[in-house]
């Protein structure tokens, strides 16, 4: 984000005007290094999205906004687009969330080869990048132990996602810089707030949320779809989940699009607020 938020708070210069820039609100997740360690028990994404609703609408006093976000902020920005419509004027996810699938029926689901090819992409990935996942849903107290006792440990656990997960060919340097790294690591590790972190798995875990049967998250929603992304949903997937208005697909960037390519993120999702005016 640090990248990127400069480039949507200043105004652009586009045919002798100046086209509008956004106050951006860039917030911590509770649990995580700017908010509070110690969580409640229940504190699951969607518990933290109302959270971040109450900030902007009670505390910051904005009337309508724009969610934007990938991984955990995609589940966010998508709980919040369902739950508040009248305020989220529009969603921008940079990831399709994984967690969420299309709420359809069995009976009525006629897939397409090129959804059938995502289930089939997504069941490897679950098999071999997925242990992670599995680990911080179910023991994530016995992983912040260790993460939380050894430094070497905290930024191997973190490296290893940023390596394989981003558009870098093996030299996640290429994409991230090093100094944004060992900040990241630095912001767990001085905060003590591995543990409570890693909890959102769990506690998301216990307290599922997805839209009903026939029903689909209507804000007016932009897609940008990375070709390094842990998975790359077709529009027709997306579509049966988001009212997708807005859809680029982008020539190079992994799941921390943000900081990979945030030129690319920022220019995308100015065409996709222009088009909510």
């Amino acid at each position: 984000m640090i990248e990127l938020v400069p480039r949507l708070t200043q105004p652009m210069i586009r045919g002798g005007e100046r086209a509008d820039s956004f106050d951006v609100v860039v917030p911590s997740l509770p649990g995580h290094g700017y908010s509070q360690a110690a969580q409640s028990p229940g504190m699951s994404i969607w518990r933290a999205a109302d959270h971040l609703h109450q900030l902007m609408t009670q505390v910051l006093g904005y009337r309508r906004y724009i969610v934007a976000g990938g991984d955990w902020g995609a589940y966010a920005a998508s709980y919040l687009g369902y739950r508040y419509p009248q305020h989220v004027q529009g969603l921008y996810l940079t990831f399709i969330p994984g967690g969420l699938a299309p709420a359809v029926t069995a009976a009525e689901l006629a897939y397409s080869p090129a959804e059938m090819q995502l289930l089939a992409a997504r069941q490897r990935w679950e098999r071999e990048e997925g242990g992670y996942e599995h680990l911080q849903s179910t023991k994530p107290q016995t992983l912040a132990y260790g993460l939380t006792d050894s430094p070497a440990g905290l930024a191997a656990w973190l490296l290893e996602k940023w390596r394989a997960w981003s558009d870098c060919d093996g030299e996640v340097t290429r994409v991230i810089p090093l100094d944004w790294l060992l900040t990241n690591i630095c912001i767990y590790w001085f905060t003590r707030t591995l543990a409570s972190s890693v909890r959102l798995y769990h506690e998301t875990r216990l307290h599922p949320w997805a839209p009903p049967a026939g029903c689909r998250i209507e804000t007016p929603t932009g897609i940008a779809s990375f070709p390094k992304e842990l998975s790359v949903p077709p529009p027709e997937w997306a579509r049966r989940i988001y009212n997708v208005q807005h859809w680029t697909d982008m020539p190079r960037g992994g799941h921390f699009a943000a900081i990979e390519q945030p030129a690319l993120v920022a220019e995308d999702l100015r065409r996709f607020a222009r088009r909510l005016r």
